[in-house]
């Protein structure tokens, strides 16, 4: 009691086929497939570029009072 048989299975497979077709379901497989692919075809080109181009590097910003007033002097002088 409470689990299903093989032959509830069955019964399953039987109705979800009469409703979608075998047409409809493989397609929808196959669907599924091909997301899986560009899914996973994404991931890779994102690690290639990420690896490959120095460009994407993150950089540090050093942030010294010095160079604040430095900065700030140099704006007043043009401004």
């Amino acid at each position: 009691m409470g689990g299903l048989s093989i032959w509830h299975w069955i019964v399953v497979l039987v109705v979800v086929l009469l409703l979608f077709g075998r047409g409809k379901i493989s397609e929808l497989m196959g669907d599924a497939a091909k997301g899986i692919k560009a899914f996973k075809k994404g991931m890779a080109e994102d690690e290639d570029a990420a690896t490959s181009d120095p460009k994407n590097d993150p950089k540090s910003i050093d942030h010294h009072p010095s160079q604040a007033t430095a900065r700030a002097e140099s704006e007043k002088k043009v401004g």
